[in-house]
This record gives C-alpha cells, sequence and structure tokens, in this order.
C-alpha cells in the first residue's frame, strides 16, 4: 500500500469526528442596537486552523471522496491570495496528498512569492502559473491536459472548492441552537457555503449572500446546487468589488477588533459586515432583526494584503 493510502487510513477516523461547534458571538455595533436588530458571527474562523472558516468544511467529504477514488493527485485553481489554494495545500500536507494548484497569472513566475503562495509551496503544492486565458478554460487547458497524462487520474476541485460534496460540508454549519434566528447571512465567493447554508436552515429562515464578486455566473451555479428559493443575494453601493479594499473599509475592521475582538478578513468577512451596517443606516435592510453571519475565515491572506497594499489591515 502507498505512503499516501497508509497516511489516508491512519486519518480516515479524523474526517469523520465532530469538529468543535463554532460559537455564536453577539456583535453589539452601534447601528444594530440604533436599528433594534439583533447580529450574531458564527465563529467558524476558530474550529479548524488548518483550513479555516467554511474551507475545511468544503473539503471534509472531498477528502473523503479522494481517498476513495483512483486518483492520486488533487487539483485545484486559485487566484495569487487564494485561501483555497492555502487550504488545499494545507490538508494536502496533513493527510500526505500531492497537492497541485493552477494559479492565475503567468507573470507571477517571475516575482516573489506572495505569503499565500510561499505557504502552498511550503506545505508541499506545486504552483503552476498560467495566463488568464488559459486559466479561465480550467481542466480543458493544455496544462491540466498535459498533467493527466502525466500523472494520470487527477481528483479536480473547482476554483473556490464549490461542488456538490461541498456543498454538503457547507450544510454543517448550522446547529439546531441556530434555529432562533430569523435570517442567516454569508459572504459570497463562489457561492458553495450559501447553497449549504440554503439547504440545511429551517423553513422560517431566509438565506442573505452578500456579494464580494461581480460574476455573472454566481446565480446559475446557485441554482443548480439549491433545493429552494429562500435565499437572496445583495451588494450595496458602497462596496468597490471583490480585493477592493477601501479605507473606510479598513477603519471599520479596526473598529470592529476594538469594539468586540473579532479579526475580520479583508475580502470577505469584513465586506460583508460593512454591507450590512450600511444597509441598515440607508433603511434599505429588509429582513430579519435576528441575524446571524457567517465568519468564513480567510484571515491568512491579511499578510498578503499588507505586502501589495499601501493600507495596512489590522492584524489582532
Amino acid at each position: 500500500m502507498s505512503i499516501k493510502r497508509n497516511l489516508l487510513n491512519n486519518h480516515y477516523l479524523f474526517l469523520n469526528m465532530e469538529f468543535p461547534v463554532a460559537i455564536n458571538q453577539k456583535i453589539g455595533l452601534p447601528a444594530f442596537v440604533k436599528a433594534g436588530i439583533s447580529v450574531y458571527l458564527k465563529r467558524e474562523d476558530l474550529v479548524f486552523p488548518l483550513a479555516s472558516g467554511n474551507k475545511w468544511r468544503k473539503l471534509k467529504y472531498n477528502l473523503k471522496a479522494f481517498r476513495e477514488s483512483n486518483a492520486r493527485v488533487m487539483l485545484t485553481f486559485g487566484g495569487a491570495f487564494s485561501n483555497h489554494l492555502a487550504a488545499v495545500a494545507a490538508m494536502g500536507k496533513y493527510y500526505g496528498i500531492t497537492t497541485i494548484g493552477i494559479v492565475r497569472g503567468v507573470e507571477l513566475v517571475c516575482k516573489p512569492l506572495n505569503p499565500t503562495l510561499a505557504t502552498c509551496k511550503q506545505n508541499g503544492m506545486q504552483l503552476i502559473f498560467v495566463s488568464r486565458e488559459e486559466y479561465h478554460q480550467k481542466e480543458l487547458g493544455n496544462t491540466v491536459l498535459a498533467l493527466q497524462k502525466t500523472h494520470g487520474t487527477l481528483y479536480i476541485l473547482p476554483e473556490g472548492g464549490t461542488n456538490a460534496l461541498a456543498v454538503k460540508g457547507c450544510a454543517e454549519i448550522l446547529t439546531p441552537e441556530d434555529a432562533a434566528f430569523d435570517t442567516i447571512g454569508c459572504a459570497i465567493g463562489t457561492g458553495g457555503t450559501l447553497v449549504g447554508l440554503a439547504n440545511s436552515c429551517k423553513t422560517h429562515q431566509h438565506i442573505v449572500g452578500f456579494q464580494v464578486v461581480k460574476d455573472v455566473s454566481i446565480t446559475a451555479r446557485i441554482r443548480t446546487f439549491a433545493t429552494d428559493n429562500n435565499w437572496t443575494l445583495v451588494q450595496h453601493p458602497s462596496h468597490r468589488g471583490y480585493a477592493q479594499v477601501s479605507n473606510s473599509l479598513v477603519v471599520f475592521a479596526q473598529d470592529v477588533l476594538q469594539q468586540t475582538g473579532v479579526l475580520l478578513d479583508p475580502i470577505y468577512t469584513a465586506p460583508m459586515l460593512f454591507q450590512l451596517v450600511q444597509m441598515i443606516k440607508d433603511d434599505t435592510w429588509t429582513f430579519g432583526k435576528k441575524v446571524l453571519l457567517i465568519h468564513t475565515g480567510g484571515t491568512q491572506g491579511i499578510a498578503g494584503f499588507n505586502t501589495r497594499s499601501s493600507l495596512q489591515w489590522p492584524v489582532g
């Protein structure tokens, strides 16, 4: 039996363990108190450090599927600061899985690795940089086709990790105690977390997805996996778009850290909370008054953000 199979067998029980339940922390920002809205943050970011937030949930059943497949390599895709790539690399090292990351941006070959990609490499991930045109082709690109000839069967994870097995993992985020909330909110990257929440929430609950990326395919992707229409996507005009961080967002994150002790990430959770505050101030929040937001992790990306931006994100 191969070393990979031995390692997977040794850790197989780990995949079936019940992880600690994420705490729900009340976020009593002045805007929420003034509006009479109760807002809690589910601290998924604290549950599993190797792949914090929603990342380990997306990978949980995919790792089991990999073990049961004939694949010898797990391949996936991501940008230069991808939380997903970082999580796959970390879990690959933990389970003894060979991982390959197809990274968007062939120009990065000649540049020093940023903190995210450096960590991926330290965790054993082979990084392959491709043009944006080839990246757009994903598994149909020439690089992936060549890798299939070299490595044989590949276990291919989509960008962001969203597939049916990822949705199954994200459906485990909510607990029976969360039935007290009428609205569940999460930031939207590829949509997998929202679908998991929508498929597992109670009938009286509505899922609100805060868009942080302008991707016209998100709605169709969600509908592919969602079993109900109990969800809505929102985007406040104050949010500039994916990875476009303003000084006001940095100040907001600093204030939240000082007031609550919660470290937000600049791409997902901070924009989500910021958008909610702005919608409440603008009186455009039309959903419930008992709100549970999901902290989907991503704080590993802060170091990379601070190396490329004149704005300095708080580090806790």
